[in-house]
């Protein structure tokens, strides 16, 4: 093991990475559910019981959190990544916060000798429990070359797309892209079910045609369980993906970049958030568009 590396955040992804990581390195994880915790432990990691803990003696510290102020209480907060680390340390980013975020805290670290790689993840929990991500880097090359094995073990493609920030642009590119799949695999098959098609024959047909992508391979089937009256299992939640949409928009507007499809689609995730399920899966959106309706 030629590394000690730190998993903070052990959610749908950061449990993944964490447990592919073991594979290869010391890796020690935190989160602040204990449960999610002795899963890792269950999966070879070494279980912290905080932040400072975590840190303590580790090279690579990899971020998995849920949005931009959740990374900003985690690294700059008291008894945070950035007064437990020592100089020379790399931390990377691998969640969606949007490239001010990134910014602020890779300025905050510098200060303090630390580097940082925005290292946004796309992939899903199961390539990420395979090392099979696509990494889109942002970073200098001192930080890269220090987080480069870990890179590599958490991937199967890696991209490095320029300096701090870069990451996050490109991944809110693709986030446009994926939240505009998921609303269109949800009314696609909404439509199907509202005609009394049988929901796994048409995932199987459009899989293979034209009309096929990875999010519609990757939702489908959950949404035909969420049509169906049964509960998927948890993978993507409704309010992630809507904060993900939420970059996306603020982006756009501040470009002023027209993208009225994606805009469609943040006002979809919005509208089944206002009714609650933010916890749910992000497959949730296809009972909404499926009710029947009078007007």
């Amino acid at each position: 093991m030629s590394a000690r590396v730190a998993v903070l955040g052990l959610g749908a992804m950061g449990l993944p990475m964490a447990t592919a990581l073991a594979r290869t390195f010391d890796v020690v994880a935190f989160d602040i559910a204990p449960e999610r915790v002795a899963l890792a432990v269950e999966a070879g990691a070494t279980g912290a019981a905080t932040v400072a803990e975590a840190c303590s003696g580790t090279d690579v510290v990899v971020v998995g959190v849920r949005d931009g102020a959740q990374l900003d209480a985690l690294v700059l907060g008291e008894g945070g990544v950035a007064d437990s680390l020592p100089a020379g340390a790399v931390v990377v980013v691998t969640s969606t916060v949007g490239e001010s975020a990134v910014v602020s805290v890779a300025a905050a670290l510098a200060a303090r000798g630390v580097l940082t790689v925005d290292a946004p993840v796309s992939g899903g929990p199961v390539r990420a429990g395979n090392g099979d991500l696509l990494i889109m880097v942002g970073a200098d090359d001192a930080a890269l070359a220090a987080a480069r094995p870990v890179l590599d073990a958490m991937s199967s493609s890696l991209t490095v797309v320029g300096g701090i920030g870069a990451g996050q642009q490109l991944k809110t590119v693709n986030q446009l892209l994926c939240g505009i799949h998921t609303a269109a695999a949800s009314e696609a098959l909404a439509l199907a079910h509202r005609l009394g098609l049988d929901l796994d024959a048409c995932i199987e047909v459009l899989s293979q045609g034209a009309a096929a992508s990875f999010m519609f391979a990757d939702r489908g089937p959950r949404i035909a369980q969420q049509l169906r009256g049964e509960t998927p299992p948890l993978r993507s939640r409704l309010d992630v993906i809507g904060k993900d949409m939420g970059i996306v928009g603020d982006l756009t507007r501040q470009l002023k970049v027209a993208t009225p499809v994606a805009a469609a689609a943040e006002q979809l995730y919005r509208a089944v958030s206002a009714a609650g399920l933010d916890a749910a899966d992000d497959s949730v959106v296809a009972t909404t568009l499926a009710q029947e309706r009078t007007w």
